[in-house]
């Protein structure tokens, strides 16, 4: 095998294409149902794929670009061909038997190099249907993750919006906050009644209307003498 067939063949086993195989591989809904951050694991996911994706346009570049130059290499070895035979026939022509063969020699040598180049550039272009393939199931495993990133978003920020909901009404410090409302609705409660039995005035004792009927007798003797003696002033 030659150094550029080496070549392709670890382009085809290499990190880029095992990578696009296990993300063309890849289950997007088993992935996140695995995820503890769903929105973080698809973040990753989309990450890698952009990656991948450049990974692969640029290999594809380079083979293009590899492909190109072994055609020009063809190019010139067919030339190259041209030209020995072109001179075995002239060494012939002065029966230069001995510079023909050597000359023809040459034209194979250039014919074996430009076969050979042919192989790798087959290979090439089977390497480049491989990228374009790939390429075109990257980009819909792209999409895919995008409208799914965008979906989990939306979804993610709802549960947080319900949730806080949640939290206000359920939540221990809403309930921590309604019972000391409780207890000072108690406290409140407490100093009402305690105001309304200070102004209570409840039945009288008997004793107690006797010193009052006591009391009343002693108001009016005194009365009566202030009249008198006022009476008697005023004779």
């Amino acid at each position: 095998m030659t150094s550029g067939s080496t070549q392709l063949a670890t382009w085809f086993n290499g990190p880029v294409f095992s990578r696009a195989r296990d993300i063309f591989a890849a289950n997007m809904t088993e992935l996140l149902d695995r995820a503890e951050d769903p929105a973080r694991m698809i973040r990753m996911i989309i990450l890698e794929m952009e990656e991948t994706l450049v990974e692969l346009r640029s290999s594809a570049a380079r083979s293009i670009a590899d492909a190109k130059e072994m055609k020009r290499a063809v190019g010139r070895l067919e030339e190259l061909q041209i030209g020995w035979n072109d001179k075995a026939e002239l060494a012939l022509s002065k029966d230069r038997e001995d510079l023909a063969k050597q000359a023809l020699v040459e034209k194979q040598k250039a014919a074996e190099m430009a076969d050979g180049l042919r192989s790798e550039m087959e290979q090439i272009e089977q390497v480049l249907r491989s990228y374009e393939v790939d390429i075109t199931k990257l980009q819909t495993k792209l999409r895919e993750a995008r409208a799914r990133q965008n979906a989990i978003a939306a979804r993610i920020e709802s549960a947080v919006a319900r949730a806080k909901a949640r939290e206000v009404m359920h939540g221990s410090r809403t309930l921590d906050a309604f019972a000391k409302f409780e207890v000072l609705e108690r406290h409140a409660d407490f100093a009402e009644g305690r105001a309304e039995a200070l102004g209570m005035t409840g039945p009288k004792s008997l004793e107690e209307e006797i010193a009052e009927l006591r009391a009343a007798e002693k108001v009016d003797a005194d009365l009566e003498a202030m009249k008198a003696a006022i009476a008697a002033r005023t004779k």
